[in-house]
Order: C-alpha cells, then sequence, then structure tokens
C-alpha cells in the first residue's frame, strides 16, 4: 500500500530545471520523473550541465473522458499524415491540452516511447483510456509500417461511438429530468401543501370521499418518514448502479432486460449491432486476423448479451467453422447483418460489408431515437396530467360535495365560504349577520 502511494505521489510531481548546453548556452524545461537525480542523469545523457532542478506539484484536474481521448488520437493522426514526427507530435498535443492529467497521461507515453517502448506497448500500460481495441490497432499499423494510416482508424471508430452514446444520452435526459422535477413538485405537494387542506377539512365535520382520504393519509406518510423516503431512493439507486457496474450476474440480466424493453429496447439492440459491427470492421481493415479482432469486439458492444454470442462465434470460428454460420447460431444478429457477412466472406470484403452495415444501423439509432423523443413527450404529459390532476381533484372533491349537498350544516357552510371567500371580500355587516 505504502509503495502505491508513494508511486502515485511521483507520478503527479515534475521538475523544472535550468542548465547550459555544450556551447554554454542556458536552457531551461521540465521534466517529469522520479527524483532530482533522475533529472539531472537524463539531463546530462543529453549532453547539458544542469545547475538548478525545482520539482513543481501539478494541480489535479478534470477526469480524463473518452472524448479527450478521441481528439487526442485525431490530432495524433493529422499531425503524423503531415509528417511530424511521433515523439514532437506527443510534443504539441500535450502542451496544447488545458487538461493536466491529459498532459501527465501523455508525457508517460512519451517517455517510454523515449526509451525504446513501442507504441502499442506504452499504450497497453494505461488500459483505462487505451482499450485492446485500440491498442490492437496501433499494433497493426506499427507491425505493418503504417501507423501514420490507420491511427485513423481509431480515431473514426471513438467518434462514431461517441456519437451514438450522446444520441442515446439525448434521448434519456429530458425524460429522467422530468420524472425527476415531477417527483419533487409531488413531495413539496405533499409536504406542505396537503397538510393545509387537512386542517381546513378538520372543519367541515362532514366524511371525506375515498380519494381524498388516500391523498391525505400519503401526505401523512410524507410529512413523517420525508427523509427515509429520500435517503431510500437516494441509497436504492446508489445501491442499484454500484452492482449494476460491479456485478457481472446483474450486468447480464439488466442487458438482457434492456432488450427486451418495448421501444427502448429496439434503441439499445440497434446500437450494440452499430458499435459490434463497426468494431469488427475496424479490426479486420487494419489487418488484425478474425479470431484475435472478436477478442475486443464482444466488449465493445456494451451489452452482455452480445459478449456471450462474441464468445461463442469465436470458439466456432477458431475450430473452423464460418463466421456467419456462427453468428446464426447465436440468434442474436439479424437476416440483414448475416447476409451482409456472408456476401463479405464469399467477395472477400468483410470489412466493407461489416462498414456498411455499421453505417445502415448508425442511421437506425438516428431515427430511433428521434422517434423516441417524440413518444416520451406526450406520454410524459399524460403520466404528470394523471399525477398532478388526480392530487388536485381529490382535494377539491370535498368542496365540491359540501358544494352540492343541500342538507350541509351552516358550520360547514362557513368553513366552505371562508374557504373560497377571500378575507377582503367579506364586509363587518355580513360577519355580523352569519354570527
Amino acid at each position: 500500500m505504502a509503495t502505491a502511494v508513494a508511486a502515485k505521489n511521483i507520478k503527479d510531481l515534475v521538475f523544472e530545471w535550468e542548465g547550459k548546453d555544450k556551447n554554454g548556452k542556458i536552457v531551461r524545461g521540465e521534466m517529469r520523473a522520479g527524483g532530482e537525480a533522475m533529472v539531472s542523469a537524463s539531463l546530462r545523457r543529453q549532453g547539458i550541465l544542469t545547475t538548478k532542478v525545482k520539482k513543481r506539484r501539478l494541480s489535479g484536474g478534470r477526469a480524463i473522458k473518452q472524448k479527450d481521448i478521441a481528439v487526442f488520437t485525431r490530432q495524433l493522426a493529422t499531425m503524423m499524415k503531415a509528417g511530424v514526427p511521433l515523439i514532437q507530435s506527443f510534443d504539441i498535443v500535450a502542451r496544447g491540452s488545458s487538461n493536466p492529467k491529459l498532459t501527465r497521461l501523455l508525457n508517460d507515453i512519451r517517455s517510454d516511447v523515449e526509451t525504446g517502448t513501442s507504441l502499442s506497448s506504452a499504450f497497453r500500460k494505461h488500459p483505462l483510456y487505451f482499450d485492446a481495441l485500440y491498442c490492437n490497432l496501433v499494433e497493426a499499423g506499427e507491425a505493418g509500417g503504417i501507423l501514420e494510416a490507420l491511427l485513423d482508424r481509431p480515431a473514426i471508430y471513438q467518434e462514431k461511438t461517441m456519437a451514438i452514446k450522446n444520441k442515446i444520452k439525448s434521448a434519456l435526459i429530458y425524460p429522467v429530468a422530468v420524472m425527476v422535477v415531477a417527483f419533487v413538485v409531488v413531495a413539496i405537494i405533499m409536504i406542505f401543501v396537503i397538510p393545509a387542506f387537512k386542517d381546513v377539512f378538520s372543519s367541515f365535520g362532514a366524511d371525506l370521499p375515498a380519494p381524498t382520504l388516500f391523498v391525505i393519509a400519503m401526505s401523512e406518510i410524507f410529512v413523517k418518514y420525508w427523509y427515509l423516503i429520500f435517503g431510500g431512493i437516494g441509497f436504492g439507486i446508489y445501491f442499484f448502479l454500484e452492482s449494476w457496474k460491479r456485478s457481472p450476474r446483474m450486468q447480464k440480466a439488466m442487458d438482457r432486460l434492456l432488450l427486451r424493453v418495448p421501444v427502448f429496447g429496439d434503441l439499445v439492440n440497434k446500437s450494440c449491432i452499430a458499435r459490434w459491427t463497426r468494431t469488427l470492421s475496424t479490426m479486420f481493415a487494419a489487418g488484425v486476423p478474425l479470431v484475435e479482432a472478436l477478442d475486443s469486439v464482444g466488449g465493445a458492444s456494451g451489452n452482455a448479451v452480445f459478449a456471450e454470442a462474441t464468445e461463442q462465434i469465436q470458439k466456432d470460428v477458431s475450430t473452423g467453422s464460418a463466421l456467419t454460420t456462427s453468428m446464426q447460431t447465436t440468434g442474436v444478429f439479424p437476416t440483414m447483418v448475416i447476409q451482409m457477412c456472408a456476401i463479405g466472406e464469399e467477395s472477400g470484403a468483410l470489412d466493407q460489408m461489416l462498414g456498411k452495415a455499421a453505417e445502415f444501423y448508425e442511421d437506425e439509432v438516428d431515427e430511433a431515437v428521434k422517434g423516441l423523443s417524440s413518444l416520451m413527450e406526450p406520454f410524459i404529459i399524460v403520466i404528470l396530467g394523471v399525477l398532478i390532476g388526480g392530487i388536485v381533484v381529490s382535494m377539491y372533491l370535498p368542496i365540491f360535495k359540501l358544494g352540492r349537498s343541500s342538507d350541509a350544516r351552516p358550520m360547514d357552510a362557513l368553513a366552505l365560504q371562508g374557504l373560497l371567500t377571500p378575507r377582503r371580500w367579506r364586509c363587518s355587516g355580513c360577519a355580523s349577520a352569519a354570527s
């Protein structure tokens, strides 16, 4: 534990140095290293005599997201296509980054490459940011001497994947936000508004309708146990998300359930197929053998059902079965994808056919998101109308009942008049006559 903490502290330090080069010219710079002695030794090998070394702790910065990695990949691919050397490309991207954590990550990778480590091996040291698919594509580019061309593929893949994720998130943000606001509004009504009506109704002395009694009972529960309700909901959501994240059984069960949910399940299914075909197309086009490419495809789909199907396909393909036959056996993939794969296998253009299938299902995701958004709006309006309208009608039913009752007691009539008539409209003569 102590070693891990120490390593983390070292990783967060950089050293500012000053020295003289072989010509006696004063030079300055900064370097990330494990200590001042390592900085001096590294500079000495470069022919620089250090005169001052001072360590500086970098600020934490925000977390590195997939968007940051996608932008870095696109920048790296563009600069390498323009003929900029790899090390210099890393320097340019690191200096242009506004996120200190990303800068440190790129400096780590650059240092590894400077010491002779291959770029793919340097990426594999950071699996949190560079998955197996990314590293395999870079490794294939290094082996074939076409790294600058193949870097386009992970950049395109990440951009396409992020686009699908953002579209699904955009379809979910609106209904989730409306539901949260609706719950807060209902809670405020239950805790603060309904008790005021309850005090007025208690002076009527008449039997209240069943819907009103139910709403008042719910209000009493909210008032008495509001901390348990809010705490229980918050803890339940947190426990559910953590279980979904950490438990494989929970992940498989939820992934199967998501594919069966009406309307939304079709969107999830199409997005998984789009990511599956896009990943396999990218890997196969880069020259990665099919069996090895399938290692990364299942996890990239983002669904346990497709991951299990991919494992079965990999086993079948490794024993000599055709890809199309294996895909058909799983029962997960639609007929169109299977037929396009069959045509791709026969014509030797499997990567192109998979790419076309990916484009088709990416367009299908776009249309599904638009349809889901237009469908959710009236559905949410109906739910809110029934919920809020039901509460309002339930609380005004006693008033309507007393207004229609011909044998209402004088005290009930006065209570009704006091509830419905503003105080400033009642004159003193009316009040004395009533008394």
